[in-house]
């Protein structure tokens, strides 16, 4: 899809509806430097169940195209977002952000609140304060940094961390999938130019948020505490958490069926009986 924002058009990759609805549509983001298909198990369901969804890429990750880089910090994600979202969809959403695509989420809706009905917030990657360090590294060392992000042992290293269990056949086929975008040539560009201008810092914000919102979390999580789920339940000012048992953090991709029926539930624009079509794992 033409994504026109700052002083450029960008072909920017996006899943879009199968269907329209005059409901308020799922707008679907991703986590870290991963993109669209991480939610390749959980969009059919939730389009079955009647919701107009969208997989929309985070500028600088997933497959649009930016052959002429623009820049990739937390300003240009949001505009890129806010003009995909004022140019196609033109309708509050409900906005749905797993790990650091929890922040992107937060940050989008402070800023656009006339966009945004609920959030919906996955294992919330919201309490790190930007990137750090890593953004004072020098450059080559930055670009050394970033190789090794797409390199095949630290995705699979990663994929223990992120799933509760999995076997290796389909570990394997996740790390293929979670770096296909990474073979794009830009994607090292975008990658070190997020770095190097900050990233996301969000913990000013979450009290700002005034959609009601929905915390997902999966029990077993090894990258971010279960004690940050309850302290974000805790800031936000109208919020409910879930807790999906057996389950790391990445649910989405680990329990579609139980990640979806919560996101069904929530969003109360279907019926019991087409939510409870969902069975849950």
């Amino acid at each position: 899809m033409q994504v026109g924002f700052a002083d450029r058009s960008i072909m920017s990759s996006c899943v879009k509806p199968l269907i329209q609805s005059e409901e308020s549509p799922v707008v679907l983001l991703h986590g870290f430097d991963s993109s669209c298909l991480e939610w390749r198990y959980t969009f059919p369901l939730l389009e079955e169940a009647g919701l107009e969804t969208w997989a929309v890429d985070v500028l600088g990750w997933g497959f649009s195209d930016l052959e002429r880089l623009p820049s990739c910090d937390v300003a240009s994600k949001r505009d890129h977002l806010y003009q995909l979202w004022k140019s196609y969809i033109r309708r509050p959403i409900i906005l749905i952000g797993p790990s650091l695509g929890a922040a992107v989420a937060i940050d989008f809706a402070v800023n656009h609140p006339e966009a945004v009905e609920k959030l919906v917030l996955i294992d919330a990657s919201v309490y790190a304060e930007d990137t750090g360090n890593l953004a004072k590294l020098p450059r080559a060392i930055a670009y050394a940094g970033v190789y090794l992000l797409k390199s095949t042992p630290l995705r699979l290293y990663a994929n223990l961390l992120a799933f509760n269990s999995l076997p290796l056949n389909t570990s394997i086929d996740w790390m293929n999938v979670g770096r296909l975008h990474c073979l794009y040539p830009w994607w090292e560009d975008a990658t070190v130019n997020f770095m190097n201008t900050g990233g996301y810092n969000v913990s000013a914000q979450i009290k700002k948020v005034k959609q009601k919102t929905l915390i997902i979390w999966g029990e077993d999580d090894q990258i971010i505490s279960n004690k940050l789920a309850v302290r974000l339940h805790c800031e936000l000012p109208d919020a409910v958490i879930r807790q999906i048992p057996d389950c790391g953090h990445l649910p989405h991709v680990e329990k579609p069926n139980s990640v979806a029926k919560l996101i069904l539930d929530f969003v109360g624009e279907v019926s019991n009986k087409e939510a409870q079509s969902v069975s849950q794992v």
